[in-house]
């Protein structure tokens, strides 16, 4: 009797770690982020967003904010680019492959970063952890407020 209820939980661990990882991603819902007017940092239920200062060039600080998100284990581009001034990525956990995306944008001198999870209540900090993480390498290119 425990043997079956072992293999029962088992096989809905497994089936829980399939969805996760195989279910489809609507591009169109995580390739969008909200208008910010001024730097700061918002924290939400499950998600992250920080506007920062541009000193350079706003595609050159996406392009090298791409660079840092690309280098970034497990994380992928899903949409955008440089050229279209807004990229969205998604990055998994590593043991479950939860999908986490984060959508990178240049809004007139402002770069706006936006981390959200798709599953779930709370990231438990994971995403305010990257985006600042990727917004310190970028250096002088950014200022904090």
């Amino acid at each position: 009797m425990m043997m079956n209820i072992l293999a029962v939980i088992a096989l809905l661990a497994l089936g829980l770690m399939a969805y996760v990882r195989l279910a489809p991603t609507d591009v169109e819902r995580w390739h969008q982020t909200a208008t910010v007017n001024e730097p700061g940092d918002l924290i939400a239920p499950g998600g992250f967003r920080a506007a920062r200062q541009i000193n350079a060039d706003g595609a050159e600080v996406l392009a090298a904010l791409d660079r840092i998100a690309s280098a970034t284990p497990r994380t992928r581009r899903i949409a955008g680019s440089v050229n279209d001034g807004m990229i969205t990525y998604q990055t998994r956990s590593l043991i479950w492959g939860f999908p986490d995306h984060t959508t990178a944008a240049v809004q007139g001198d402002l770069l706006v970063v936006h981390g959200r999870l798709r599953f779930g209540q709370s990231d438990m900090g994971v995403n305010r952890a990257r985006v600042t993480a990727w917004l310190d390498q970028l250096g002088p290119l950014t200022t904090a407020p």
